[in-house]
């Protein structure tokens, strides 16, 4: 068991406000422990379609469905799942579908689980590789800022934007016995 130790817990709010202000109403995860609170904002708002995904590359299908519906969605997921995607990004590359994805990082600052170490070390190259403009967030001060740009660029561009939320912001998780 692990549990988290979080670095500030105002973050996750600045992420709300930001779907709240460029209207996304549908949100899909995978539960994570590093977007819980962001979670929990999103299924306590009513106007939020919260879907719970089984596998990652699911929310793809979410943000393409959700754009033809003409509504925003927004894709959270951690770092080891950006891999479970990587064939599905093309629709949204192809259809020119808008895409905006938080991901938690995982296999960085104090990780202890080395099975994340490997897809967390390339995340970023992936996501450019797969047609994102992919931005890093290392500090909570930056978070309302950078998701507010990445929210504009995507939905008032029709591009794929993945915003890294580091390690060291989400907090780092601790193994306990």
């Amino acid at each position: 068991m692990h549990t988290p130790v979080r670095s500030d817990t105002a973050w996750p709010d600045a992420i709300y406000a930001q779907f709240r202000r460029v209207g996304i109403r549908q949100v899909g995860y995978v539960p994570d422990a590093g977007h819980s609170r962001l979670i929990k904002l999103c299924q306590a708002d009513p106007d939020i379609a919260d879907v719970v995904l089984t596998t990652e590359e699911e929310g793809v299908g979410l943000v393409a469905g959700a754009t033809l519906g003409g509504q925003r969605a927004a894709l959270l997921m951690q770092s080891s799942g950006v891999g479970n995607c990587i064939n599905m990004f093309s629709l949204l590359r192809n259809c020119g579908f808008p895409c905006v994805a938080l991901v938690t990082m995982r296999g960085e600052f104090g990780e202890f689980n080395p099975w994340q170490v490997p897809m967390g070390a390339i995340t970023g190259e992936v996501l450019r590789l797969s047609g994102f403009l992919t931005y890093r967030v290392e500090r909570a001060e930056d978070v309302d800022e950078i998701v507010g740009a990445g929210c504009d660029m995507a939905f008032d561009g029709d591009l794929q934007i993945a915003i890294l939320l580091s390690q060291r912001l989400i907090g780092r998780k601790q193994w306990t016995r």
